[in-house]
């Protein structure tokens, strides 16, 4: 649980970041975007605790790339972290109804967006990749209800400014706590339901393979997908350099039909979706937050020291992708920890 912040600390953090942002307003996207990779470069060599867990987790995902290549990307991936904060803050000023066309190119939307279009309830979800918060706000320049939901900063100063921004152009915040009615009225009403979806779930989360190793995943999302019978759309969010620009795309789309038919749904949408933000991954590495604890939380059997359970074997063998070298390492990966 984050420690609660005295008043004068929340005044301190807010006013650094007002101030901060004012700042950065004094100059042009461009030169904010290459300031902040290059303040993501410092980052990178000053942060030793997140540098080394960027740097094990993207050689575990990545072991065909050398070492050289596994520095690069992490090191990009820093920079990515900081332009990021630098363009939450240009957004509203850059991404309006009179722009939008000009920054974004969409890829593989044709079926969302009719779905968008039929009034049909949806699930979104994304990963910490890209930047996930353009995806909302663009739909909601396009004039498309959406709420998501998301956890409250620890700083509520902060927290209700940011809140402003994702706002601006009427996206809807539901918090985590107490938020079931809220989202099952999002859904009968047929507006869309966004969620970042890669987050680590603790202990009583379900453990999902994810680059070949299991990562604890909420079950929420699933559950609420089969109860409402909802289509799920994996989407993305995808910087294109040098500028404010984007591809937004959708990497799947999972329908009621898909797991109806599975012998552990709840299982097969986990694992499907998770794939799904996997496969973005795979496309541009160093837009993706490695330095967060992903697999942070361990299976039972892991933390017991005990051979892998068949339960979850079969469960891996019955997901239609799954083949013998993946099943191979997500189980080898269990045994290196024990």
């Amino acid at each position: 649980m984050p420690r609660e912040l005295s008043l004068p600390a929340m005044w301190t953090q807010y006013l650094a970041a007002r101030l901060g942002v004012m700042s950065m307003m004094a100059f042009g996207v461009k030169t904010n975007l290459r300031s902040a990779a290059a303040l993501g470069r410092l980052l990178y060599r000053t942060d030793h605790r997140h540098r080394q867990r960027t740097l094990k987790n993207l050689k575990w995902c990545f072991p065909h790339l050398d070492q050289a290549s596994i520095e690069r990307e992490a090191e990009k991936s820093f920079e990515h972290l900081i332009q990021l904060v630098t363009e939450i803050c240009f957004t509203p000023r850059l991404l309006h109804p009179d722009s939008w066309s000009q920054r974004v190119r969409f890829n593989n939307l044709a079926t969302t967006v009719d779905l968008l279009n039929n009034g049909k309830p949806v699930i979104m979800v994304a990963g910490h990749y890209g930047n996930w918060e353009i995806t909302g706000f663009l739909l909601t320049v396009l004039g498309y209800p959406v709420d998501a939901v998301a956890r409250p900063l620890n700083n509520p100063l902060i927290n209700d400014w940011l809140l402003g921004i994702r706002k601006r152009h009427g996206m809807r915040i539901i918090t985590k706590w107490n938020a079931t009615e809220n989202m099952l009225n999002v859904l009968h009403s047929g507006g869309s339901l966004c969620f970042i979806a890669d987050q680590n779930a603790g202990d009583k989360g379900m453990f999902v393979p994810f680059f070949d190793r299991l990562a604890s995943t909420y079950k929420s999302i699933g559950l609420l997908a089969m109860d409402q019978n909802v289509p799920i759309v994996c989407g993305y969010a995808r910087r294109l350099p040098p500028n404010l620009a984007y591809e937004v795309g959708a990497t799947d789309i999972i329908y009621p039909e898909d797991w109806l038919k599975q012998p552990d749904p709840l299982f097969y949408i986990t694992a499907r979706y998770i794939r799904a933000i996997e496969t973005m991954v795979k496309d541009c590495p160093s837009q993706y937050l490695w330095m967060h604890r992903r697999w942070k939380s361990r299976p039972k059997h892991e933390k017991l020291g005990k051979p892998f359970p068949q339960s979850i074997r079969r469960k891996l063998e019955d997901l239609p992708w799954m083949d013998q070298p993946m099943l191979d390492r997500i189980i080898g990966s269990s045994a290196l920890v024990q």
